[in-house]
């Protein structure tokens, strides 16, 4: 289990324990068929914006919580720990927000962000392009003005939540002046002209789709330009910063969901008359896997702590977001080795936490790119 937490209030416990409860009682029980079938848990979102878990960090004036970021990446973990797919899902939307909650007027952010934070609107993350993923400056999704809207044109890529999602946070190029000719627009799903790709078939987390995002001469109102044009690079960046921190709680989350596996299975499994966990070749491999995840989580508690306190925590973003995602692939494949054989059958969730643990290396910017920033804030640009 979870080391005990320390939380800074009552208020913050319970929210804990009742996400423990959704986590346990909810969706941990639907997981593996959901993933098994490919089938998207939209009503399991609903049920985290019903129990108030969709808007945890934004201003309860708009439906949030206000709570800080450390409350709400611990929440995220223990839902990842049920069920990661719903747990990046949750992540995905509440970046999704962060332009419209920071950056909207007052007059957007009554008009959408109530349903997007109560759970009524589900959103997505549009960024990545096919030729523009590391490099999110070469995006080429191109939005003309013409009267009271942006026509729209070009090809999103890799989209969390496509086909799926009630709203696209959406970078656009609206001139050519490299990164400064970004902006950030809020598409909702049903405008003409958007259209979504086949479901990508991948190795794991098919219970969330990810799908291609298509303009064809989408006229998307200005209204919905979020910030002022030229303004979406730094948004999304921004946005990217806070969404690191999500997926490297999300992946403690799936690595303690591994380990607590892999113990539970040590513990009752026999050898030569003992319990496996009894013999020092697996009682070690147990100690460093609870070693990867308790690290692992006191990284990205220590980033987001910096971030409650208003201090930079660009740099401790990408340690955290590449400490956790590479101690979560190590830590589940040593879970599978740990279980032997039985480990890499679909008997066991440990060969499908596997699976899993290697996209957060990918996504949010490739842990590659997470060396790219370190290093560039040690050289102090």
């Amino acid at each position: 289990m979870p080391a005990e937490r320390l939380l800074p209030d009552t208020e913050s416990e319970d929210l804990l324990k009742l996400t423990r409860e959704i986590a346990r009682d909810e969706l941990a029980p639907l997981a593996a068929e959901h993933e098994e079938l490919g089938r998207f848990p939209r009503e399991q979102f609903r049920l985290l914006g019903r129990s108030g878990l969709l808007g945890l960090p934004y201003p309860e004036k708009w439906g949030g919580s206000a709570l800080p970021y450390e409350v709400y990446l611990q929440v995220l973990e223990e839902v990842a720990s049920a069920w990661m797919s719903v747990g990046v899902g949750l992540s995905v939307h509440t970046m999704s927000c962060y332009a419209l909650a920071e950056h909207g007027t007052d007059e957007q952010r009554a008009r959408w962000l109530p349903d997007m934070l109560g759970g009524d609107l589900l959103g997505a993350y549009a960024l990545s392009e096919s030729q523009a993923g590391s490099d999110a400056a070469a995006l080429s999704t191109r939005a003309r003005p013409d009267g009271d809207d942006y026509v729209v044109n070009g090809t999103k890529a890799w989209i969390t939540h496509g086909g799926q999602a009630d709203f696209y946070t959406t970078m656009v190029r609206t001139s050519d002046d490299g990164s400064r000719g970004i902006s950030c627009l809020l598409v909702d799903a049903a405008t003409p002209g958007l259209g979504f790709g086949a479901p990508e078939k991948k190795m794991g987390l098919t219970g969330s789709t990810t799908t291609q995002v298509r303009f064809e001469d989408a006229r998307v109102g200005t209204g919905r330009l979020l910030g002022a044009e030229g303004q979406g690079f730094k948004i999304a960046l921004t946005a990217l910063n806070s969404g690191r921190l999500g997926i490297a709680a999300c992946a403690v989350g799936l690595a303690q969901a591994a380990l607590d596996e892999a113990v539970a299975y040590a513990k009752q499994r026999s050898q030569f008359g003992r319990a496996v966990i009894e013999f020092q070749g697996i009682e070690f491999l147990l100690a460093d896997m609870a070693a990867a995840v308790e690290s692992s989580r006191a990284t990205y508690l220590e980033a987001a702590r910096r971030r409650d306190r208003g201090l930079p925590f660009l740099r401790q973003a990408s340690i955290a977001k590449l400490v956790a995602t590479d101690a979560a692939m190590r830590v589940t494949t040593d879970a599978v080795q740990v279980l032997g054989g039985a480990g890499y059958t679909r008997d066991f969730p440990v060969e499908r936490y596997l699976r899993e643990a290697k996209v957060p290396q990918i996504f949010e910017g490739t842990n590659q790119i997470q060396r790219m920033v370190i290093a560039r804030q040690l050289r102090g640009h």
